[in-house]
């Protein structure tokens, strides 16, 4: 194939709700869109998954702009692609920006499948029809707030909670869930909010029976992990940490973690989360694919992904209607007690909506 025209597109939508984490509070979302047009007019489609700020990781919506326009576009631009696989070869002289490439490289595999005329889970070796799913919820005003929370979202039949935690927010918390909660699967999520010097407290989440701690210390730590998952009974996920298989290959064999989350976005693409989960399935360590908050073309990608053999544990692909009052693909991502089903035409499997897409683009640009 050959990627004849890209438009590239800067989304803004306003989330349902605010959502808090452990580094802020935020509900107006803005990322990027990028629609990729082979010679006959078809189109893959790709998003961003990168913050206006870079407090998940130092990329942010500007950064993959300029790496987009002055890099990735005009090297892939009319370039012979065999293979989705291909892209990532293509862009290994660029250090880092897996978020942007990603944007790309998900275009492509869009547009690769409908080429073939199946759907991306296929395309990618998926096996599973439906996917089981769970939630993640951001730090509340008050623990009655979280539990109110937690049973609607019980009640719709989500298989995992996903709770944000941080210093003051945390084991006190926790015990109140399980209080409330005693049976369902529950996980907590740190984003990096605490140190070593914390082992004593974190210790004290044993007693929960969590599925898991998600990145407790540092984004860019492996080391430190392994020291506290030698100290503390729950499993300890990694999230932040996990930019390549490189990274996968060293926190097993460092013991750092039982668990590895694998995000698209942050990993630099499918072609790369397929490695990781593979070494991953070698290795007995289970993974589950995280959100970035995605709309719906993001959120497509993350359920094709997930219909590989070794995502054993519900992700946070959670329905459209959870995030937005209307999202950008028909029919929009819909949740039937816990499970969603995998489409089946070709590509992501799901309509980009034009006019939904223009009524919330901010600019746009087309490169041919």
């Amino acid at each position: 194939m050959k990627v004849a025209e890209v438009v590239l597109r800067q989304m803004k939508m306003r989330m349902k709700s605010p959502f808090t984490t452990s580094f802020g509070t935020f509900q107006e979302k803005e990322f990027l869109l990028l629609e990729a047009r082979d010679e006959n007019g078809m189109s893959g489609w790709g998003e961003s998954v990168a913050f206006h700020s870079p407090w998940y990781n130092e990329e942010t919506l500007k950064t993959n702009w300029h790496m987009l326009e002055d890099f990735i576009i005009p090297n892939l631009l009319n370039r012979e692609i065999v293979h989705p696989d291909n892209v990532t070869d293509a862009l290994s002289y660029i250090r880092k920006n897996n978020m942007a490439k990603s944007t790309f490289e998900g275009a492509v595999w869009d547009l690769y499948a409908k080429q073939k005329g199946i759907p991306l889970a296929q395309a990618l070796g998926g096996t599973s029809n439906r996917i089981e799913v769970g939630i993640s919820i951001g730090i509340q005003n008050t623990v009655d707030d979280l539990l109110s929370l937690i049973e609607e979202y019980v009640n719709d039949g989500y298989k995992r909670m996903k709770v944000k935690i941080k210093p003051g927010w945390d084991v006190d918390v926790i015990r109140e869930v399980r209080k409330s909660f005693p049976n369902i699967p529950l996980m907590a999520d740190a984003n990096s909010a605490y140190r070593l010097k914390d082992i004593p407290l974190l210790k004290k989440l044993d007693e929960f029976e969590l599925m898991m701690i998600e990145q407790p210390l540092a984004s860019d730590d492996i080391i430190d992990h392994a020291i506290l998952q030698r100290e503390i009974r729950t499993p300890v996920c990694l999230d932040e940490s996990i930019h390549s298989y490189e990274d996968a290959k060293k926190a097993i064999e460092l013991g750092s973690c039982k668990i590895i989350n694998i995000k698209i976005g942050r990993v630099g693409g499918l072609t790369e989360a397929k490695r990781i989960h593979d070494l991953c399935q070698e290795h007995d360590i289970p993974v589950w694919c995280g959100g970035m908050l995605e709309a719906g073309i993001g959120r497509a990608h993350n359920i094709a992904l997930t219909t590989l053999s070794n995502f054993i544990m519900p992700g946070d692909t959670a329905a459209s209607s959870r995030y937005w009052e209307k999202d950008l693909i028909e029919p929009e991502v819909k949740v039937e007690n816990g499970m969603i089903t995998i489409p089946e035409m070709p590509g992501i499997g799901y309509n980009p909506n034009l006019e939904t897409i223009k009524q919330f683009t901010v600019f746009e640009k087309t490169f041919s």
